[in-house]
């Protein structure tokens, strides 16, 4: 059993290594290639005579393309990507503790107290779909349409933040059901502290959003690298001749593909191989709604029991 796990932790190894989906290589592989041709091109001056090779010039700018490179920018872009992993976490959380205290908090004294409710839980995933649609620049779209009535759906196609209309939906239910008297003040407080959350963490996803690493560095940072690249051929050339545009190709590969990662994650709400699941979590929580709804009555008296002193508590 040993062995074979030995083999398959190779097998799993060679294949991510040489895997081109989620890779950098599309998208740095032709500029790697042209500085690999300007490292052919100083070769072939070398061998004509040409005073090509300058080793001084290999001392000019590495420790601030590296420096810059390696430390501020894939830092950076990784600190945004892993803030909004942690914010979408955080919105999967609070829609779970939402729709228990919604189920097992709000009484039903009418036949539609409980159409009601599952109305108010589609409303969390309503606003989980909306805000990866906010995050995307995308429009209501059918897989939003299946969660909300059809007024509703017709608001939400015409409004600038889909996810703060539904939250103001969800307030208006549970301001709603106080009223009638179905719910307490303490539970309606702290309901509406885990929908304050939720705006909270749709902020945070924005800030992310709206507040690209700014334009001047990372033009200053490209061009950084392409002039390192284009130094290499005149450090090398005397030392390596011909194997001068591998050697530079391969280097570029490297700075060039750092780069692009950053690049790669500094926005994790789109499409991209590496961005969020955000698919796969919107899922995650449309299964965690249906289980919710259909939670035998027995079940919901339990949890209602074990939970009567939880709901009371500031979230």
């Amino acid at each position: 059993m040993m062995e074979i796990s030995k083999a398959d932790h190779k097998k799993s190894w060679l294949e991510k290594t040489f895997k081109l989906q989620g890779s950098v290589i599309p998208g740095v592989l032709w500029r790697s290639l042209c500085c690999g041709a300007f490292g052919v091109l100083i070769s072939f001056l070398y061998f004509q005579e040409f005073p090509v090779s300058q080793p001084i010039l290999g001392s000019v700018i590495p420790s601030i393309v590296l420096a810059l490179l390696l430390v501020f920018r894939t830092n950076t872009a990784y600190e945004r990507f892993w803030e909004g992993r942690k914010l979408w976490g955080s919105t999967v959380n609070t829609i779970r503790n939402l729709a228990l205290q919604i189920w097992v908090s709000v009484n039903e004294v009418e036949p539609e107290d409980r159409q009601r409710k599952i109305a108010a839980l589609h409303l969390l995933l309503a606003f989980a779909i909306s805000k990866k649609l906010l995050l995307r620049y995308e429009p209501a779209s059918e897989e939003l349409k299946s969660w909300v009535s059809p007024s509703q759906y017709s608001i939400l196609q015409n409004s600038k933040n889909m996810p703060l209309e539904v939250t103001r939906w969800l307030g208006n239910y549970l301001q709603q059901e106080y009223q009638r008297g179905l719910i307490t003040v303490n539970q309606l407080t702290s309901i509406q502290g885990l929908i304050n959350h939720l705006i909270d963490n749709l902020g945070g996803c924005e800030r992310i959003l709206k507040t690209p690493i700014p334009a001047a560095y990372v033009i200053h940072l490209n061009q950084l690298v392409l002039i390192y690249c284009l130094i290499l051929p005149f450090q090398f050339v005397k030392d390596l001749g011909w194997s001068t545009g591998i050697f530079v190709a391969l280097v570029s590969f490297a700075l060039f593909g750092i780069e692009e990662i950053g690049v790669e994650i500094e926005n994790p709400f789109g499409y991209d191989h590496n961005d969020l699941p955000l698919d796969v979590i919107c899922q995650n929580i449309q299964n965690d709604i249906e289980e919710f709804i259909t939670s035998e009555p027995s079940q919901e008296s339990m949890i209602k029991q074990l939970n009567s002193s939880y709901v009371t508590q500031d979230m």
